[in-house]
């Protein structure tokens, strides 16, 4: 179970999201979609997966996948994100599920400034989404990783709080693009403990950051140049703790597509008896745009203004 520094929460957590939280009628939920506009000549072949997995009784985790059809798509460049909630009483599925409702509806809204600007405004706005819902909920300390990222011209970028990864495939190797805010993430960092240790680590889920704990958040926001035929997967630590590294690169190599790929990273956690919700976001770079879309002129929302909007 993840749990936060100084907190062991009790209890497994149901969650009621929008697109992406299983119930009793169905073991898991599969969204899948090419995104093609003809503004940016951009085409991105993506598939989500969220699964409650063998042991939980509910799914905390959320997924959402642009639409290939928004108009926000043509003026932003692509959004995708995935997000694992904690907390008691069902509210970690809310807590994941508001965050990237809030980031997105946030990112879309802004105009005028960088992708990584919006990022922080966005991730800010979510941060404090889930704040306020569980004051309002009365929820005690309910909170989500978040990591997200925008496919734009030839760059992506990303940002990131919490646990979650995300892994750059690229021929036959895959990179893990974000750092695991974590206990044991920290002693990796600090040269104390090896990355091949972690996933059998004793206190591998005990985040230090997470979304709703404060009032403000310090995400990690960078950008990475990729290139057609790049793959991108987004996963819950109940993925990446029972699958290794190059394992994504070597199961990238027989998938024939995003859905294949991503039936392929569940299939070998589940038979791995992963003890925690798997949700998978994989992202296949098909065609790149030449260069930056151009911006539709839409209301930014200023970081002063986030607190009036979501105080209501």
């Amino acid at each position: 179970m993840k749990s936060l520094a100084l907190q062991s929460p009790e209890g497994v957590n149901s969650g009621r999201g929008r697109d992406h939280i299983i119930d009793g009628l169905f073991p898991f939920h599969l969204v899948q979609g090419r995104s093609m506009t003809a503004t940016d000549a951009m085409e991105i072949e993506s598939h989500s997966l969220s699964h409650v997995g063998k042991v939980r009784q509910d799914n905390q985790d959320a997924v959402r996948l642009c639409d290939p059809n928004d108009e926000f798509s043509a003026a932003s460049g692509h959004l995708y994100g995935i997000a694992d909630g904690m907390g008691g009483y069902a509210h970690g599925g809310v807590a994941s599920s508001l965050a990237l409702q809030t980031f997105f509806e946030t990112f879309y809204a802004a105009n005028g400034v960088s992708p990584l600007q919006k990022f922080r405004v966005s991730i800010q706005n979510a941060n404090l989404s889930v704040y306020q819902t569980a004051q309002r909920m009365a929820a005690g300390r309910m909170g989500t990783t978040l990591t997200v990222v925008n496919i734009s011209g030839k760059k992506v970028y990303i940002g990131h709080v919490g646990d979650s990864r995300a892994y750059l495939i690229r021929g036959n190797k895959a990179t893990l693009l974000t750092n695991d805010h974590t206990r044991v993430g920290e002693l990796v960092r600090m040269r104390v403990l090896s990355p091949e240790k972690v996933r059998t680590h004793s206190q591998r889920s005990i985040l230090e950051k997470c979304l709703g704990l404060t009032l403000f958040i310090q995400p990690d926001l960078f950008q990475v140049p990729v290139q057609e035929d790049d793959i991108i997967v987004l996963c819950t630590d109940g993925v990446w703790s029972v699958v290794e590294d190059v394992e994504f690169a070597l199961l990238s190599h027989d998938a024939k597509s995003a859905q294949d790929l991503s039936q392929k990273i569940f299939d070998l956690a589940m038979d791995r008896d992963s003890d925690d919700n798997l949700s998978i976001v994989v992202l296949y770079i098909r065609h790149l745009a030449s260069g930056q879309p151009a911006e539709e002129k839409r209301r930014f929302w200023p970081l002063s203004n986030i607190f009036h909007r979501n105080a209501k």
